[in-house]
């Protein structure tokens, strides 16, 4: 393979490794908050019993996944320098941005939050916790804007073949950014409440802690029940402003060739590009879907790949299916979610076996959307690193391929290794299972504070 392919692919492993972790850590943290919340203004230990045992997979997530991250940082020097060199004025603040206040602001808190259940007061332990979740959500706030900044580029000039920046505000809240950021968002709480949800149901069907899972679950189902519909809302806003900024891109997810000048685009339900014949070999089509999604007209105008040169054509059938997959989990947790209101006005819930044996199965699928997201945001916007301004081909470091098939090689038993050591560790935890006898701190508050409950009413 050349030097383009394996530098991509690089990259492309290194981050479907990486974005399984803080996707994990952003959602836990906000399940931490509501579980600590509980517990102060309950005093259920049940509640507390819950917080010590969920972070401490937070804990390991977060670990795995600074180490990934940093990794990924120092590609964007080894295989994609001449990218770096050329966006350096306009990205460099914001990951540095991402460090000194989101990195710092979870890594200053989370020592409180794992360690300092009696050495400070329960407010002071709750605020960190919060702390560390805002931490979390400003890391993917910065990373959201600079890859929605190299999705639609804004708020730069160009003096003497240099990109510099002429409203951060501009760079940061570029068209892409705000769908870009909430679909993220949503995707990380969704994923991590159908985790909890899987893991809480396996340990139910297996008859263990049956009132400290149903606990879990219960909070992890009413997670879901939010986010995933609210998912399929920011993901339509997102495929419109794809529509608008992206047109290539759209035309590639949706396997669409030709533009319709007569009638409406049909909604490709099932296809198989094919580039070479630039067509879809096979299809199943909804006539006028497409318009519908994208204009919300009968017969509006939506560009097919054919209006765009071949050179300037992002992969059609990755792009079409890994769409494809994402949008059918999505469908798929809506759909049991349904099923879930249903057993939960019948108050059963808890003792429907087909349910929580789905549970179970779907636990991973969060994940998988996930990666199959970023497949097709990165994938759709090819052959651009940074879209209409900067080539991939001309981002790439100026290394021999070599040296890039050897350290892919490194970095897959390097990872091979980390990917080993985080299933033996996780494991373990969810055998040994929560801790149901240490004691319970106090949850009096110092003389002179305000109650709990009124502070945590007001957050």
């Amino acid at each position: 393979m050349d030097l383009i392919t394996l530098s991509r692919l690089q990259f492309a492993f290194t981050t479907a490794f990486h974005i399984l972790f803080p996707t994990f850590t952003i959602g836990l943290a906000f399940f931490l908050v509501i579980v600590e919340a509980l517990w102060l203004r309950s005093r259920d230990e049940m509640y507390y019993r819950m917080y010590r045992f969920w972070v401490k997979i937070f804990a390991l997530h977060f670990a795995v996944g600074v180490v990934s991250g940093i990794t990924l940082e120092f590609e964007f020097g080894t295989n994609f320098a001449r990218f770096s060199q050329y966006v350096g004025n306009v990205l460099a603040p914001l990951l540095a941005f991402e460090g000194m206040t989101a990195f710092f602001l979870e890594a200053g808190f989370l020592g409180i939050m794992l360690f300092g259940w009696n050495r400070v007061s329960p407010l002071i332990h709750f605020l960190a916790t919060c702390l560390v979740a805002l931490g979390a959500t400003l890391s993917s706030f910065w990373i959201m804007a600079a890859n929605a900044w190299m999705q639609t580029p804004a708020g730069f000039e160009m003096v003497d073949g240099t990109l510099l920046v002429k409203s951060f505000r501009e760079v940061i809240f570029n068209p892409a950014f705000p769908t870009h950021l909430g679909h993220m968002i949503l995707a990380a709480y969704e994923t991590t409440a159908f985790a909890i949800a899987g893991i809480s149901a396996w340990f139910l069907l297996r008859e263990q802690h049956v009132e400290f899972y149903r606990r879990s679950l219960k909070i992890a189902l009413i997670m879901a029940a939010v986010m995933a519909p609210a998912q399929g809302v920011i993901g339509d806003l997102k495929g419109l402003v794809t529509a608008r900024h992206q047109p290539a891109k759209l035309a590639a997810m949706e396997g669409h060739w030709e533009t319709n000048t007569q009638g409406g685009a049909a909604f490709n339900l099932f296809a198989i590009p094919d580039m070479g014949a630039e067509r879809n070999r096979f299809e199943v089509s909804i006539p006028n879907g497409l318009s519908y999604l994208i204009t919300h007209t009968r017969d509006g105008k939506v560009q097919g790949l054919k209006d765009f040169p071949k050179e300037d054509r992002p992969n059609a059938l990755i792009t079409y299916w890994s769409f494809r997959v994402m949008v059918g989990i999505g469908f798929l947790f809506i759909g049991i979610m349904l099923w879930a209101l249903i057993l939960a006005v019948r108050k059963r819930i808890y003792d429907t076996t087909p349910f929580l044996k789905t549970l179970v199965l779907v636990q991973p699928l969060g994940f998988i959307a996930v990666v199959m997201g970023w497949i097709t945001t990165e994938v759709g916007r090819q052959p651009w690193v940074v879209y209409g301004l900067m080539r991939t081909s001309d981002g790439v470091s100026p290394i021999h391929a070599g040296n890039v098939l050897w350290s892919f090689i490194v970095f897959i038993v390097f990872f091979g290794i980390i990917g080993s050591s985080y299933f033996y560790y996780i494991l373990n935890i969810l055998r040994s299972g929560p801790d149901m006898t240490s004691p319970i701190p106090p949850v009096q508050m110092p003389s002179g504070m305000r109650p709990v409950e009124d502070v945590v009413k007001e957050v």
